[in-house]
C-alpha cells in the first residue's frame, strides 16, 4: 500500500541486480555476506529439491527463516494442528485502496491459515465496499472498524501505525491470540499456513533480499528516530506484512507510532515513512520468526526469485505497469 520512495534509486539497484544475476542463499546474515564478499547464488536454478537444500532456514540469532515447502514449515504446521488458535487478520482499506478489499478477502478465505479460526478486522472509511459481504467459511468472522478518511498515501503511511495500535488494544487483543497486519492491495495466491505463527513475525522485502547491507534504504538522517547506523541491521523488512502475538504487535505498532509523531513534531520524515520505523524497531527487537520473500512478492526486475509466490503485492506491482495494463489488471 505504501509507495516506498525509491524511484531515483531503482535504476542503480536494477543495474546492480542485473550485474549480479544471483540471489544469496547462504544461511549467514546478510551483513556477514556483504562483509565477507561471499558469492551470491540464484535460488531459482536447479530442481525443487536442490533449491530447498540451498535455502537459508535460520537467521544468525536462531529464528526460523520460513519457506512454505520446507520440512521445518511442515513441522510447524503439524505442531499448531493440535492447538486451537484464533488469529486476527487486520487490514486498512481507506480511500482508493477500498477497491482492493473484496479481492483481498476472497484470496484470504482460500489461502490464509486454511482450516484455522480467523477474524478479519477491516478498518475502512467506506463500509459499502463490503456490500454484498464476501462469503466466509466455517470458523471465519468479519469485524468492520469505521475510521475517518485519510486522503493521500503519505498521510496514510504516517498515521497507520497509530490506528493499528489502537485497534489491537481494543478490541483485537481480547478476541484473538495472534494478529497479522497486511496491506489490502495484496492477493494471496498460495497457502499461507501456521508456519507463519510466532511471537514477533516480519517478512523480508523481495527487492532487497540478498543484497549487501550497505545498500539497504535505512534512514540515514542522524536526527531522525528511525536512524540506523552503518554497522546495524541484518535484513530489510517490508511493511506489507508483519504480525505475531497481540501483545508483541501492539508494542511494535505503538512504539513506531510514537517515533513517527516525535519526528513529525521536529519536522522530520523518514525516507521510507512507516517502513523505516518498522526496520528501526526490528533491529532493537529482532523478530522470532522471519518470513522469506515468498510471503511478500511482486513482479519486478529487482525481486528475488522464490520457489513459490504466496502473497503478491498488487499495489507495488501495478506501479510498474503502463496505464492500459493497469486497467486490465484492475489496479
Amino acid at each position: 500500500m505504501v509507495l516506498f520512495p525509491l524511484c531515483k534509486l531503482l535504476s542503480d539497484f536494477l543495474r546492480w541486480r542485473r550485474a549480479v544475476l544471483k540471489v544469496d542463499t547462504h544461511p549467514l546474515p546478510l551483513s556477514q555476506e556483504a562483509e565477507s564478499g561471499s558469492e551470491v547464488r540464484d535460488i531459482g536454478v536447479g530442481s525443487v529439491e536442490e533449491q530447498q537444500q540451498r535455502l537459508p532456514l535460520e537467521t544468525s540469532w536462531g529464528a526460523p527463516l520460513v519457506w512454505g515447502d520446507s520440512d521445518g514449515s511442515a513441522w510447524r504446521r503439524a505442531e499448531f494442528a493440535h492447538r486451537s488458535v484464533r488469529t486476527g487478520l487486520l487490514t486498512l482499506a481507506v480511500g482508493p485502496y477500498g477497491h482492493f478489499l473484496r479481492r483481498f478477502l476472497s484470496s484470504a478465505e482460500l489461502y490464509f491459515l486454511p482450516g484455522n479460526t480467523v477474524v478479519y478486522y477491516v478498518l475502512t472509511d467506506s463500509p459499502r465496499n463490503l456490500d454484498p459481504p464476501t462469503p466466509l467459511g466455517p470458523g471465519r468472522e468479519l469485524r468492520v472498524v469505521p475510521v475517518a478518511e485519510m486522503p493521500g498515501w503519505e498521510r496514510l503511511a504516517q498515521g497507520r501505525m497509530a490506528l493499528l495500535a489502537a485497534t489491537i488494544k481494543e478490541p483485537v487483543r481480547h478476541e484473538v491470540e495472534y494478529v497479522f497486519c497486511m496491506d489490502v492491495d495484496q492477493e494471496l495466491v498460495a497457502p499461507v499456513g501456521a508456519e507463519i505463527l510466532g511471537e514477533l513475525v516480519a517478512a523480508l522485502h523481495p527487492e532487497l533480499y540478498g543484497i549487501p547491507r550497505h545498500s539497504f534504504p535505512y534512514e540515514r538522517e542522524p536526527a531522525s528516530l528511525a536512524h540506523v547506523e552503518e554497522d546495524e541491521g541484518d535484513y530489510y523488512y517490508t511493511s506489507e506484512l508483519y504480525g505475531g502475538l497481540c501483545a508483541e504487535v501492539y508494542a511494535m505498532a505503538q512504539a513506531c507510532s510514537q517515533l513517527i509523531l516525535q519526528d513529525q513534531e521536529k519536522g522530520l520524515r523518514a525516507r521510507g515513512l512507516e517502513e523505516s520505523y518498522l526496520n528501526r524497531y526490528l533491529i532493537n527487537r529482532r523478530p522470532t520468526c522471519v518470513l522469506s520473500p515468498e510471503y511478500s512478492w511482486w513482479d519486478s526486475a529487482l525481486a528475488a526469485d522464490v520457489p513459490t509466490r504466496r502473497v503478491v503485492s498488487l499495489g507495488r506491482q501495478c506501479d510498474t505497469l503502463e496505464p492500459q495494463k493497469r486497467q486490465e489488471q484492475n489496479c
